[in-house]
């Protein structure tokens, strides 16, 4: 009988590991499955500044889009970064001008906490807080936060996946593509 338990637990490990994909092979598979995917937006995206002030950005369209998409799973300031994102939106609109928009959707489970961390943190870009997740059930993004970044073209086509505060070497790709 412990033998036989021994063996079916070995069985299931072998199991849950085979089936388990690769990191690398998990990045490929995400990169060739997004690119070139268009992002779809709801019809009414209402964007704020400070969580408080509505203002109009989303017509503000340059060649290129980042557009990042957090949601409410697990740590919202470790995730949302908003110091490291003001830094490289400076340095974005230093190089290029307003040949790139930024747009952050953010899916909040605690609208209190993500407003204090706006003001906290003093991130007065304008964001769309997406209480209703419209934008992920629209494009059913990946549920790994590092996949829920994207640079888009004038069409909204993903041209890179990842996120450019969380990854130097996103953050290389991105400047490259944008600096041709």
């Amino acid at each position: 009988m412990r033998h036989i338990s021994v063996y079916v637990l070995s069985l299931l490990a072998i199991v849950f590991t085979a089936c388990k994909e690769p990191p690398e092979k998990q990045v490929i598979r995400l990169v060739s499955e997004w690119s070139g995917k268009e992002i779809r937006f709801p019809n009414r995206s209402i964007f704020t500044s400070l969580g408080k002030d509505t203002v109009d950005s989303f017509n503000e369209v340059g060649k290129y889009r980042i557009i990042s998409y957090v949601d409410s799973v697990g740590c919202m300031s470790c995730k949302l970064q908003l110091p490291r994102w003001k830094e490289l939106i400076r340095e974005t609109d230093s190089l290029l001008g307003n040949k790139l928009t930024y747009h952050f959707y953010f899916h909040p489970k605690d609208l209190k906490d993500l407003k204090y961390i706006l003001r906290r943190d003093r991130f007065n870009y304008p964001v769309c807080i997406d209480l209703q997740d419209e934008f992920n059930r629209l494009n059913r993004f990946p549920s790994d936060m590092t996949f829920q970044t994207f640079l888009l073209d004038s069409l909204n086509r993903v041209v890179a996946i990842g996120n450019p505060v969380h990854n130097a070497k996103v953050k290389e790709l991105y400047l490259s593509l944008l600096t041709g």
